[in-house]
């Protein structure tokens, strides 16, 4: 048995009123006349916690959801999903849903990989990257009344007829797949098909992005410098590809109300930062944030699909600019006024600080002060070097740079 996720698709019908799912402690409601794409762990360690439970009118199982062309959640990640009933179903109908679901499962335990639908006439094929698996078969329709047609892969004639199955292994299998007409040689339709390394864990294996030097693990960092519901995500690569690009989108899709702009290089060396802002739209600087922002962004090299994702509250990705401040070292009075990127009304969004001092006779020593003040009296007065930091006084964010010695 390979340890590989599977696709299972469940069309609800009239006698399943709802499809609820929980996932990160958050929960996800969608009626019946939705369809789910649902994928499901096959390794035999996943399996055997993978039995189907019944309790009541709830028939549950750990499942990997996307609703519609919408990818909820990454592949690797586990959610519980629950199938609810209308009241009072017979037993029979029970029966059949389970024994619906328990052929949809016996029959994607046939299935070697998944296989998803990015974006229109665009699709992920999941490939184990193990020389022995074997490939992925991906059938291919010609969208088109016409009957006489032929594929052609990347420019190069595959076969005749409507429908092509691919299989699809290695970098070069993937592509474009492209229907055209025997008569005219017009393109009818066509089809992209994009490879996502998966280990034998079932984990996407990445590898276009560098991670960020304080954490190995840190790829995609997002920070805030007010409660407008705006926020700049940023994310690096040695990758020298002319072909690599970027998307970031919110995972939630556009229901979610989050945009972002397309993405800004500047290359140091041999490493380019990208960023890219993106706004909440619906964003109440007032309010308690009850949902966190989730965030994939999507690299595609070529043929080669990544995707990386984050999730958080505005309020703990807030990073302010570093306040603005003054020494006189007559005197031994620092003062210093709140960023003005900071949000307004500053009662209602209360900065802390942290003061540095270094004097000149020592060179190696500082003095850090904490104050929720906007002033500090040295004890010492003279010359010395001085830098003022500040962050959220509610919440333990990130604090700001150090600001400009102040002067």
């Amino acid at each position: 048995m390979t340890d590989k996720p599977l696709n299972v698709v469940l069309q609800f019908h009239n006698f399943i009123s709802s499809l609820k799912f929980t996932w990160d402690s958050q929960v996800y409601f969608f009626q019946s006349a939705d369809v789910a794409q649902c994928k499901i762990g096959t390794g035999a360690s996943v399996l055997q916690s993978c039995g189907i439970v019944v309790a009541g009118r709830f028939i549950s199982t750990p499942f990997l959801c996307r609703l519609g062309d919408q990818t909820l959640f990454p592949s690797h990640l586990r959610a519980n999903l629950e199938l609810q009933l209308r009241p009072e179903p017979s037993q029979k109908m029970m029966s059949h849903l389970l024994c619906a679901l328990l052929s949809l499962l016996s029959f994607a335990a046939l299935l070697e990989s998944a296989q998803w639908k990015l974006q229109e006439n665009v699709f992920v094929i999941e490939s184990q990257w193990d020389t022995e698996a074997p490939a992925s078969s991906v059938e291919l329709t010609c969208d088109t009344s016409e009957e006489e047609v032929y594929w052609e892969k990347d420019s190069e004639w595959k076969q005749e007829g409507k429908t092509l199955r691919a299989a699809v292994k290695e970098f070069p299998d993937a592509g474009n797949y492209t229907c055209l007409s025997q008569q005219s040689h017009q393109v009818l339709s066509s089809h992209l098909l994009l490879i996502a390394k998966i280990n034998s864990q079932g984990h996407m294996v990445r590898w276009i992005l560098k991670s960020f030097e304080e954490s190995n693990k840190t790829f995609l960092k997002c920070e805030a410098k007010n409660y407008s519901g705006i926020f700049t995500c940023s994310w690096m690569t040695e990758n020298t590809s002319p072909n690599v690009k970027f998307t970031i989108r919110s995972l939630k899709g556009p229901q979610a109300g989050v945009s972002c702009s397309s993405p800004v290089a500047v290359t140091e060396g041999a490493v380019s930062t990208f960023t890219a802002q993106c706004q909440q739209h619906n964003f109440c600087p007032f309010a308690e944030e009850l949902q966190p922002i989730d965030i994939v962004l999507e690299a595609i090299d070529v043929v080669e699909y990544e995707n990386y994702t984050g999730s958080f509250f505005i309020r703990d990705i807030l990073k302010p600019d570093p306040p603005q401040c003054q020494y006189v070292a007559t005197n031994g009075t620092v003062t210093w006024t709140y960023p003005r990127t900071w949000s307004t009304p500053n009662s209602y969004f209360p900065l802390t600080f942290k003061v540095k001092v270094k004097r000149q006779a020592k060179k190696h020593k500082y003095q850090v002060y904490d104050t929720e003040e906007q002033s500090l009296q040295l004890q010492s007065p003279g010359p010395a070097q001085v830098w003022v930091q500040a962050r959220d006084c509610c919440y333990l964010s990130p604090w700001s740079d150090w600001s400009p010695m102040c002067r």
